[in-house]
């Protein structure tokens, strides 16, 4: 008996993860792109081992823009950790500025929303960090952008990183 409960615990395991995959797999080819600002960072820190520490511009903003609770500045800083989403404004070139936050508001045709989480502090979206092969930092030392692809839920995945002009950095050119 016990081993047809673990065989179903595992069938039901791996549906739920290849139902999560399929669904990132479906942003990454139909969800809008959209290119957000990398904040200033001290380049002497920038690079550490095998990932590049990120943070964007637009984060900051959302950060300026949140309540601020005595609560979480006991803790060290000023805003309590929680999800929400921010309204970006679109450029012609599909760079992403902060609009402001979404609070239901219907959208305009050259807005969308993007979901963050503030955790420990800090406004992340996706990820704070992007991971690449030893030995080739080099390559993305230039980055200035984060292309993400967002869905019609406002859910972020993060694809890669891209220079001041909007060339995507790979090493060697690959694709």
């Amino acid at each position: 008996m016990s081993k047809k409960i673990a065989l179903v615990s595992l069938v039901i395991i791996l549906v739920l993860v290849n139902w999560s995959i399929a669904g990132k797999e479906k942003q990454l080819t139909s969800g809008k792109v959209v290119y957000l600002h990398l904040a200033p960072v001290d380049p002497r820190s920038l690079m550490q081992g095998d990932y590049m520490a990120l943070g964007f511009r637009l984060a900051d903003e959302v950060y300026k823009a949140l309540p601020k609770t005595e609560d979480a500045k006991r803790w060290g800083h000023g805003v309590a950790s929680s999800d929400g989403y921010v309204v970006v404004s679109l450029d012609k070139r599909g760079i992403g500025s902060f609009k402001g936050l979404c609070k239901d508001q219907v959208l305009s045709g050259d807005d969308m929303k993007m979901r963050y989480r503030v955790r420990n502090g800090a406004v992340k979206f996706a990820t704070n960090a992007y991971f690449f092969q030893e030995g080739q930092g080099e390559y993305y030392q230039p980055a200035r952008y984060g292309q993400f692809r967002v869905d019609d839920r406002g859910e972020v995945l993060l694809v890669a990183l891209y220079d001041k002009d909007l060339k995507r950095l790979m090493p060697d050119g690959k694709e």
